[in-house]
């Protein structure tokens, strides 16, 4: 485990509709890239190249200067055997950490249990926008869950307790059809009331904030980044924070929506950084940024169809940066039904943050033991 000043502090940015892997991280020297992509591909000329082999797409400057500075892993073919398709159920899979069953739990929600075991901490988690995500989600386990901080504190108490209903309703309605409408409400019955009782807490955040950086007005990653900072730099003991940032289904229309989508996740990123390093409140702050599934190599025309294996970044100062494992093969005799083969299993992916990052026992949290990628400074 790597030694700070400070408890270790992970931020989750969850890319929902299945990121495009070759077109984010893109293999350049690969002519596979180029002949399955005729109309999406992007030229050799407008990418951000890293080395020989793969660039960033060009709409990830931020992110790129921070690759360069080495303060981004990139964790190459990350999925699970036998992936599916289904939007819901991959990302339940990655939000319980079971691929073969349904699960009830979440990987953080028993992260949370055993950062804060009193549960003493309303606000040990924080959700950063609506719903509850599921990952967050354990009996015994109180997570915060505020969708505009700026907002939330100027709310009447009668406001707060509709919000709150609101949200435990959005809840339900979203997980009683997978696990059950008993699960759910023995959930709420038991620790859902406290999902938002820790925001009374947070309320402190931007009377106390002040910085240099200007986070985008029009961009929601931006600002959901800008409340995630706002709260860390409060000091309530927030561990553990998450917040999404959606629309990356590019079944048609890829080459106008996905720049766009990377040119707001890059720059929410990196003003995200700034403002932390303006702060001197980064050391021990980890941001890890992950989609449900990659995309098909062979694009449909217009865009790209659900596919595998895909790619997810870790990113801040305690990470070794640079490339881990190995990009997927491209060649069509590699491909599993038209899909990259995933090569490193997410659960290995969560060992490494919960044991080398925070600590903890990972194999309770993931269901086994998984070689750990080793992208966690020492």
């Amino acid at each position: 485990m790597t030694t700070r000043e400070k408890d270790p502090t992970l931020v989750v940015v969850q890319l929902s509709g299945g990121n495009d892997y070759l077109n984010t991280v893109i293999p350049h020297s690969d002519p596979n890239y180029y002949d399955n992509r005729p109309t999406i591909r992007y030229p050799d000329e407008e990418i951000l190249r890293i080395d020989d082999d793969v660039a960033f797409n060009p709409h990830m400057r931020a992110l790129k200067d921070l690759y360069d500075e080495g303060n981004v892993a990139v964790l190459h073919g990350v999925g699970w055997e036998n992936s599916t398709r289904s939007h819901f159920r991959a990302m339940d899979i990655w939000h319980t950490a079971e691929p073969d069953v349904v699960g009830t739990e979440g990987w953080l929600g028993r992260a949370i249990r055993e950062l804060d075991p009193e549960g003493e901490n309303p606000v040990t988690a924080v959700n950063v926008g609506y719903g509850l995500p599921r990952a967050l989600v354990a009996p015994d386990a109180s997570v915060a869950s505020v969708a505009d901080l700026e907002a939330y504190g100027m709310l009447s108490s009668i406001e707060r307790r509709e919000h709150r209903e609101a949200l435990l309703q959005r809840f339900a309605n979203m997980y009683a059809p997978a696990i059950g409408s008993g699960p759910v409400m023995d959930y709420i019955g038991q620790t859902g009331l406290d999902a938002l009782k820790g925001a009374d807490m947070l309320k402190v955040a931007p009377e106390q904030y002040s910085s240099g950086v200007e986070y985008a007005s029009g961009n929601p990653l931006a600002q959901k980044l800008r409340d995630v900072a706002r709260i860390h730099f409060a000091g309530l003991g927030a561990r553990i924070f998450y917040t999404e940032h959606g629309g990356f289904d590019t079944h048609a229309s890829q080459v106008g929506n996905h720049p766009k989508l990377w040119n707001e996740v890059s720059s929410a990123i990196g003003d995200f950084w700034d403002d932390l390093r303006e702060h001197d409140a980064d050391g021990n702050v980890m941001m890890f940024v992950f989609s449900e599934f990659g995309r098909r190599v062979k694009e449909n025309g217009s865009g790209t169809d659900h596919g595998a294996g895909g790619v997810a970044f870790a990113i801040g100062p305690g990470v070794e940066g640079g490339m881990h494992g190995e990009y997927p093969e491209t060649r069509a005799e590699a491909l599993v039904d038209g899909d990259l083969a995933p090569s490193v299993d997410f659960r290995s992916v969560y060992t490494t943050m919960l044991e080398d990052w925070f600590g903890l026992d990972a194999a309770p949290m993931v269901n086994g033991r998984f070689e750990k990628p080793g992208f966690v400074r020492k």
